[in-house]
């Protein structure tokens, strides 16, 4: 027992660092990608970005990206839905579609036995997708349902509010899947656009990690996205942040009320970054021991857990958290939450600078755990611009965080005066501000 806390006490007081060995690969039709070879298991984990997302979305044709994405494993070339599937589970490969605001991403996991066969049956999804009639209103109406679910749920709503608040007209502004109105008058040409503007060459960001070499992945790129567009759509512009202090109720009937609040962020190569990040997690990050949860929940029972990150969109940056409380103490929570982000502003104590530190350096390495969670991180590190080293001296930087710069980013970082606070509910003894 002595020796198992022995460990863990040396474990939390070590800085750690997440070395891997990774490679820039660059293929002969000069795809760029990072690798990380590990031949221990024959098996291939794939991820690639394609920057743009739902934002592509054209003029009056929003959830058209959202809608082709989840065709996208709908049937290929000769294979209807059925077939494709069929194909794709004879190979025991895994592909999984998604998009966000700033990307459509493709995740594949594929066994080295079978990779070349797997390769293709993802090019042929990427490159010659049917958009079958049946499959466009089966995959229609399930984001319908989705649209109708969130219409429903206090989160989505008060994000949703939030959004349109601080983006306004901007694509951020409004939820990628569309309205009901919008996917309902979505065509099948449509899809064939949103398809031709989000996935193309110029855009894309590849990560892979397990049993394949520099030679053969540079071979598997050119063969799986060759045949893509050279170019996409334009991206969007800058979002424009329309943020304001005060406070927003949507009138809803729920027994707990959805608290989301906002404010602008930091770029993510801004020199005072790290320091932000650190100051975040003292403030409203993960921990238990984060002042909105100790205020919120510990000292008060208010709510069950209270957050706040920094949001590093391609177009815009945001400082948000969200918690729920009852409506009977919402406004009791609210000014809590004023409160604490008032104090913020001041700077932070040492003892709680050196417990956000080694949280954060003993977490980071922990998160890679796997082929498929280290390409993910591989591919988001491409899309920020971090260099190939950063996971190796990530904690280095966390490390070099100082009280004088939290006490400089929070001066120039927190500001109570633009925090918008969404409350959805029938909130009671709320205070509002102009």
């Amino acid at each position: 027992m002595i020796g198992r806390f022995l460990a863990l006490f040396l474990l939390l007081a070590t800085p750690l660092r997440a070395e891997i060995a990774i490679q820039d690969v660059t293929s002969p039709g000069g795809l760029k990608a990072w690798l990380v070879e590990d031949h221990s298991i024959p098996f291939t984990a794939l991820e690639i970005r394609f920057r743009g997302g739902t934002a592509l979305d054209a003029p009056g044709k929003r959830g058209a990206v959202n809608l082709m994405t989840g065709l996208l494993e709908e049937g290929a070339a000769e294979m209807n839905a059925q077939k494709f599937a069929e194909a794709r589970d004879a190979l025991a490969a895994e592909f999984r579609f998604d998009n966000s605001r700033d990307d459509v991403s493709v995740s594949a996991r594929m066994l080295t036995e079978n990779r070349t066969q797997a390769a293709e049956l993802l090019r042929l999804a990427l490159t010659r997708p049917r958009f079958d009639a049946d499959a466009v209103e089966r995959v229609r109406g399930q984001v319908l349902s989705i649209i109708r679910s969130n219409a429903k749920d206090p989160s989505a709503i008060a994000g949703r509010t939030l959004d349109g608040i601080a983006f306004g007209d901007h694509p951020y502004g409004s939820s990628g899947d569309g309205t009901e109105d919008s996917v309902q008058a979505l065509t099948r040409d449509d899809i064939l656009a949103a398809h031709k503007a989000a996935l193309a060459r110029d855009r894309v960001y590849v990560a892979a990690v397990g049993d394949i070499t520099p030679e053969q992945l540079g071979a598997l790129l050119d063969h799986l996205l060759g045949d893509l567009p050279a170019t996409g759509a334009p991206l969007p512009g800058v979002a424009k942040l329309d943020l304001t202090g005060g406070v927003t109720v949507v009138d809803f009937p729920t027994p707990q009320a959805v608290v989301s609040f906002a404010q602008p962020g930091l770029e993510r190569d801004d020199p005072d970054y790290f320091a932000a990040f650190v100051l975040n997690e003292i403030v409203g990050g993960e921990r238990f021991g984060s002042r909105l949860m100790r205020e919120l929940r510990e000292k008060r029972g208010l709510t069950y857990g209270a957050r706040s990150y920094l949001i590093d969109y391609d177009h815009a940056d945001l400082l948000a958290g969200q918690f729920a409380t009852d409506n009977k103490t919402a406004g009791q929570a609210v000014d809590v939450l004023r409160t604490e982000w008032a104090r913020a502003a001041e700077g932070v104590t040492a003892e709680e600078l050196a417990a956000a530190k080694t949280y954060l350096t003993g977490a980071y390495p922990l998160r890679f755990d796997g082929n498929g969670p280290i390409a993910n991180i591989l591919v988001g590190m491409q899309m920020t611009g971090l260099p190939i080293d950063y996971s190796a001296t990530r904690n280095q930087k966390i490390e070099a965080v100082m009280l004088d710069d939290i006490r400089r980013v929070a001066q120039r970082l927190i500001r109570p005066d633009a925090l918008r606070i969404v409350v959805v509910g029938q909130p009671e003894g709320l205070r509002t501000a102009p």
